[in-house]
């Protein structure tokens, strides 16, 4: 069986933590900041991981 490629859109916006997990950034940080407030933007710069139910499917799009 050849080898499972990796999707490289999917490698560039999730990154696997050292317990196995999927890290992603939040949405709707990159326009659009006059609208929104003090405390959402804060918010909008960390990081956070994938929910379980997508987990999975993102997993099998980053076969390493």
């Amino acid at each position: 069986m050849p080898k499972a490629k990796t999707s490289r859109s999917a490698a560039k916006r999730f990154k696997k933590t050292a317990t196995g997990k999927l890290k992603r950034g939040k949405s709707s940080s990159s326009h659009k900041f006059t609208s929104k407030t003090r405390k959402q933007k804060r918010r909008l710069r960390k990081a956070t991981v994938v929910s379980g139910a997508d987990a999975k499917r993102m997993k099998r799009l980053l076969p390493d």
